[in-house]
C-alpha cells in the first residue's frame, strides 16, 4: 500500500513471515514502511499460534536494530571488501586442509540458521572439504532426545502435533519450563484446561517454576532421577496390567529385557519415590494417571536432554510410552519439545557431525554412497566428526587449526566457556559470521563476515511439530551483509567447488534438499519431503505451513507418526532400549551448591538481539542467583545483595533472589547474560564440560559450584547516553527506553570518580554534585543545554536506591528543584516507585497489579480489563496468578 503522510510518500506493507527465536515456530505478521519493520503481531493463519505472540515474538521489531550490526566484512580488525576477506579465508582453509588434512578443520553452526544455509555448509564441509567436523548449539540443547528417537524409532522422529497436548487427557511436562520458554504453546495448554477442567496436567520439575502454575501436581524430583521415575512407571504399568501386549508383540522388539532392567532398580513405587526424593502418595497419584488415561502426551525438553544421562531419560520415557501404546494416536504420544527456531531443520539436514543429510548416518555405508553420489562429492567425509565439546577441546590442542561460525555465540552458550574462549585464542584461524559485530566470540574472529538476520532472511524453518514454514525477507540487509547460503557458496567458489555451489535463489537448495530425502528411500527414512522437490519458485515463495512427511502417499503431509505402527528401524518395529538409571555428581564440599541453569521469560539465548531492546529487560534486567531461603541464611545471603559463584577458575557474581520453590542446596541462574551486559554474568562460564557419552549433550542442569557473598566496598548507578568503558568487578548494563542504565559495585577503590566522569563525558561543562562530608554518598549530574545527560551515584556498601523519576526525567530539560530532588536522591512529588514491570508487553508494574487486586479486581479476566496485563502473550499470567493468591485477603470490600 502507498500513501501520503504530510505529503510525504509512504510505502507500506503486511508480510507474514515466522519468528526467529524458540522452537514453536509461531507465524508473524510484519507491517514494513518504507524499507523498516514497524510493527509485528500473531498471523492468525498460522497453526502454531494462531494469532498469539510472545513478548520476544511481540517485540521483533524493536530487536531487530542495533547500533552494533557488522555492516561490512573484516580482516584482522580492518575493514575489507568481501573479495579480499573470502579469498583470504579459503586460502587459510585450503593451506591448513593441504598441510594437515581436511579433519584439521570445522564449522559450528547454529539453529538460528534457515534450512538452506545450513544444507549447503552441510554439503560442502562433508561432501566437498571432506570432514565430518561440523557440528551445531542444537548439540547442547537437542542431541540427547535425536538419540533417543533413533534408538526407538530407526530415525529423528517427533511422533506427536502440538494438538495432541490440547486434546489429552493426561499431560506430563518433564524438566520443560514451558511458560517461559514455549510461551505460546503453554498458553494453548491453558486454554486447553480451562476449556476441559478433567484434563489433568503434572509438571516434574526440581524447580516450581511459572509452568507449574496450570499444573494439578507439581513433582519435585532430585535433580536428574528421571530416568528412576519413568522405570519405576515401567515397573508399575507391568504390575497394573497397564501393559499393551497387543502393541508389543506386534510392532516391538525388547521389551522383556528393558521391563527385566527396570524392574530390578526401580521395582516398586516407594523406591521409585525414595529415588526422586518425592512423596510417595503424589508420586502414585501420577503412576495412577498415566495407567489410566488413554490420552497422554509426555513432554520433555532441557531439563532431560542438558544431562550427562540425557539419552537414557529420553529412552526411559518413551520406553513407557511404548509400553502402554500411547503413541501414534491422537492424544497420545512422547512429545520433545524443540528449543531453536530451527533446531530440527538443521538436524533434517545433517547439521550434527554424527549425522548425514536427509536422516542417513555414517553407521550406514550405502548412506554413505548415496550423499556422495547425489552430492556428486569428490572427498566425501566417510566417518563422524567432533561433537561440539570435543570440537573446541581438538581446536584447543591444535588439531583443528581453523574453525567457522556462524549465527551462534560459544563463547558465552558452551561449557566451561572460558575455555572455549581460550581455544579460540589459541586457533590458527578463526572466521566468524555473524549480524553483531562484538559479541564475545566475534571479539576473537581473525575474520568476521556480516550476515543477514531476522527480517532480512529468506528460507525455511521447521518447528517442533515437524512443521515446515517460510520465514521471509522483510527488509534490505544492511551496510553489505550477505544471507548466509550466499557467504557460503561464495567461500566454495574460492576453494574450486563454485559448480555445485551455483545456487540463485534459496528455491534451488530447497529443490536439492528435498529431492535428497527422497532417494533411495522407500520408506526406509522418516523424513522425506520429495513431493516438494520440483516446487516452483512462485509456491515456494507462498509457502504454507505444512508438516512432513510430503511425499506422493502423503502429498498433504500428515500431523502424526507411526498410526499403522510402521517404525524406521532395520526390521520396521519399534526397539525398547534397557536403562540402567543413574544419578549425576553431588556437591564435594559444604561450601558448593548444585548450580541449574537455564532461561527466563523475556530474553533469548545469548542475548546479541533481545538484550538491545528496553521493553524486553523490563522484567528482570540483570543476572541473578535464586536460592531457598534457608540456604541463604547458611551462606549469610540477604535478598537482593550481591553472592558469587565460583567455578573453573571463573566467577559469575549477581545478586540474590529467594525463593522457596527452589530445592534446599540448589541454586538457579540464567544463562544469556554475555559481556556486553555484564561483567561477571555469563553462567555458563561455571559449568563443567560434562556430555552424555552417547550423544555429546552437555550437563547444564547439575554443576556444583562454591557460593559466597559477595562484599563490595561501594556501589554505585549510572544514568548516561551510550556505552561507557568501566574497570569495575561488577557492572551491568540495562538498555532504556532514553540511553542506558550501569549498575557497579567493586570491593576496592579503583579510580577517581570526579575526574573519571569529566574526561568521560568530556563534552558536558554543566556539573553539579553532592559530596557527603563523611564519604558515604556521592552524587553528581551533568547538563547538556539543560538537559539531564548524566547521573552517577555512588554510596558506601549497599546500593544506592533507584528511581522510576530518574529515569523518565533523563534527557529532560531541569528546574532548579529538579537539580535539587536529583542530587538529594529524591523523587518528584508526583511520582511513585511502581516496582518491577510485571506485563512486559503492556508495561504494567507490580504495584499498579495490587493496587487493582486490593480494589477488588479478584481474577486474571478482570485484571486484564482493567489493566491489559496477562492479555496479549499470557507469559506473565503465572506471576500475575501469584500476586492474586498474596494479596487477595487484602481486598477492599
Amino acid at each position: 500500500m502507498n500513501a501520503k503522510i504530510n505529503n510525504v510518500n509512504v510505502s507500506k506493507t503486511d508480510i507474514r513471515t515466522t519468528c526467529c527465536y524458540c522452537g514453536v515456530g509461531c507465524g508473524v505478521k510484519a507491517c514494513v514502511t518504507n524499507n523498516e519493520i514497524t510493527a509485528v503481531k500473531g498471523d492468525v493463519s498460522h497453526p502454531a499460534n494462531y494469532g498469539r505472540l510472545c513478548v520476544k515474538g511481540s517485540a521483533l521489531h524493536e530487536a531487530h536494530h542495533s547500533v552494533d550490526r557488522l555492516l561490512q566484512p573484516v580482516v584482522n580488525g580492518k575493514e575489507t571488501d568481501w573479495q579480499t576477506a573470502l579469498s583470504y579465508s579459503a586460502g587459510k582453509f585450503k593451506k591448513i586442509v593441504d598441510q594437515y588434512g581436511p579433519d584439521s578443520v570445522a564449522f559450528y553452526l547454529s539453529g538460528q540458521l534457515l534450512t538452506e544455509d545450513y544444507y549447503v555448509a552441510n554439503k560442502l564441509i562433508k561432501g566437498f572439504i571432506g570432514t565430518a567436523n561440523i557440528d551445531t548449539n542444537s548439540r547442547l540443547c537437542m542431541a540427547s532426545a535425536v538419540l533417543a528417537h533413533k534408538r526407538a524409532f530407526g530415525g529423528d522422529l517427533v511422533p506427536g502435533c502440538y494438538e495432541d497436548l490440547e486434546i489429552c487427557d493426561l499431560l506430563i511436562l518433564v524438566g520443560s519450563n514451558m511458560a517461559y520458554a514455549h510461551p505460546v504453546t503453554y498458553q494453548r495448554i491453558a486454554k486447553a484446561k480451562q476449556d476441559r477442567p478433567h484434563m489433568k496436567v503434572v509438571v516434574i520439575d526440581p524447580r516450581k517454576t511459572a509452568t507449574a502454575d496450570i499444573a494439578d501436581i507439581h513433582l519435585p524430583l532430585k535433580p536428574g532421577a528421571d530416568a528412576f521415575f519413568f522405570n519405576g512407571l515401567l515397573s508399575f504399568l507391568a504390575e497394573n496390567n497397564g501393559l499393551d501386549k497387543a502393541f508389543i508383540s506386534n510392532y516391538c522388539d525388547n521389551f522383556d529385557s528393558t521391563l527385566a532392567q527396570a524392574q530390578s532398580q526401580v521395582p516398586s513405587v516407594q523406591q521409585a519415590a525414595d529415588f526422586c526424593e518425592v512423596l510417595q502418595e503424589d508420586l502414585h497419584r501420577v503412576y495412577q494417571l498415566f495407567l489410566t488415561c488413554t490420552k497422554t502426551v509426555t513432554v520433555f525438553s532441557q531439563g532431560v536432554n542438558q544431562s550427562s544421562s540425557g539419552v537414557d531419560k529420553g529412552s526411559a520415557i518413551i520406553n513407557c510410552h511404548l509400553a502402554s501404546g500411547k503413541i501414534g494416536k491422537p492424544g497420545a504420544a512422547p512429545f520433545s519439545i524443540t528449543g531453536q527456531p530451527n533446531a530440527m531443520g538443521g538436524r533434517e539436514v545433517g547439521g550434527l557431525a554424527n549425522q548425514l543429510a536427509a536422516h542417513m548416518g555414517y553407521a550406514n555405508p550405502a548412506h554413505i554412497d548415496t550423499v556422495e553420489q547425489f552430492w556428486q562429492a569428490p572427498n566425501m567425509a566417510r566417518k563422524e566428526g567432533k561433537k561440539a565439546v570435543d570440537m573446541f577441546q581438538a581446536i584447543y590442542d591444535g588439531e583443528i587449526k581453523a574453525v567457522w561460525i556462524m549465527a551462534t555465540n560459544p563463547v558465552v552458550s558452551m561449557p566451561d566457556a572460558n575455555f572455549a574462549r581460550r581455544a579460540l585464542q589459541k586457533c590458527e584461524h578463526v572466521v566468524v559470521s555473524e549480524c553483531i559485530g562484538n559479541t564475545d566470540t566475534a571479539q576473537q574472529a581473525d575474520v568476521l563476515l556480516p550476515a543477514s538476520t531476522w527480517g532480512e532472511k529468506y528460507g525455511t524453518v521447521t518447528n517442533s511439530e515437524r512443521c515446515i514454514s517460510l520465514q521471509k525477507n522483510l527488509v534490505q540487509a544492511p551496510g553489505q551483509a550477505k544471507h548466509d547460503w550466499q557467504i557460503i557458496c561464495e567461500f566454495a567458489r574460492h576453494l574450486g567447488f563454485g559448480d555445485a555451489f551455483d545456487y540463485t535463489h534459496p528455491v534451488e537448495i530447497f529443490r536439492e534438499h528435498a529431492a535428497l530425502s527422497g532417494e533411495k528411500n522407500q520408506r526406509s527414512r522418516g523424513f522425506d519431503i520429495s513431493y516438494l522437490q520440483d516446487i516452483s519458485k512462485e509456491d515456494y515463495e507462498n509457502f504454507q505451513p505444512c508438516q512432513w512427511p510430503l511425499n506422493k502417499d502423503m502429498p498433504s503431509g500428515s500431523s502424526r507418526l507411526f498410526q499403522d505402527g510402521y517404525f524406521f528401524t532395520a526390521n520396521r518395529r519399534a526397539q525398547f532400549y534397557p536403562v540402567k538409571a543413574r544419578l549425576p555428581k553431588t556437591p564435594a564440599a559444604s561450601q558448593q551448591v548444585m548450580l541449574n541453569t537455564g532461561r527466563i521469560r523475556d530474553q533469548w539465548h545469548t542475548m546479541s538481539r533481545t538484550g538491545n531492546a528496553a521493553k524486553l529487560l523490563s522484567h528482570v534486567d540483570e543476572p541473578f542467583i535464586e536460592i531457598h531461603p534457608q540456604d541463604a541464611t547458611h551462606f549469610s545471603l540477604q535478598e537482593g545483595a550481591l553472592a558469587e559463584l565460583r567455578n573453573l577458575d571463573s566467577r559469575y557474581i549477581a545478586r540474590v533472589k529467594y525463593s522457596n520453590q527452589q530445592r534446599r542446596g540448589e541454586i538457579f541462574a540464567p544463562m544469556h547474560w554475555n559481556e556486553r551486559f555484564s561483567s561477571a554474568g555469563r553462567a555458563n562460564a561455571l559449568i563443567s564440560a560434562v556430555a552424555d557419552p552417547h550423544s555429546g549433550q552437555p550437563e547444564f542442569k547439575h554443576c556444583p559450584v562454591a557460593i559466597q557473598a559477595y562484599l563490595p566496598r561501594w556501589q554505585g548507578l549510572l544514568y548516561c547516553l551510550e556505552d561507557t568503558a568501566l574497570s569495575t568487578e561488577f557492572w551491568v548494563k540495562i538498555p532504556l527506553h532514553k540511553g542506558l542504565k550501569y549498575r557497579i559495585a567493586d570491593t576496592a577503590n579503583r579510580q577517581d570518580w570526579p575526574a573519571w566522569l569529566k574526561r568521560q563525558y568530556s563534552q558536558i561543562d554543566d556539573w553539579v554534585e553532592f559530596v557527603d562530608s563523611s564519604g558515604h554518598f556521592y552524587r553528581v549530574a551533568g547538563f547538556i543545554a539543560g538537559a539531564l545527560s548524566v547521573y552517577f551515584s555512588l554510596q558506601q556498601g549497599c546500593a544506592p536506591q533507584e528511581s522510576r523519576w530518574i529515569e523518565q526525567l533523563f534527557t529532560s530539560v531541569c528546574d532548579a528543584k529538579q537539580r535539587i530532588d536529583i542530587l538529594a536522591g529524591k523523587e518528584g512529588a508526583a511520582e511513585e516507585d511502581l516496582g518491577g514491570v510485571i506485563c512486559s508487553c503492556f508495561q504494567v508494574p507490580e504495584k499498579t497489579i495490587i493496587d487493582a487486586i486490593h480494589s477488588g479486581c479478584d481474577s486474571t479476566v478482570s485484571l486484564g480489563e482493567k489493566l491489559k496485563c496477562g492479555t496479549n502473550c499470557g507469559s506473565c499470567l503465572p506471576e500475575i496468578n501469584t500476586l492474586i493468591s498474596n494479596n487477595a485477603s487484602l481486598q477492599v470490600n
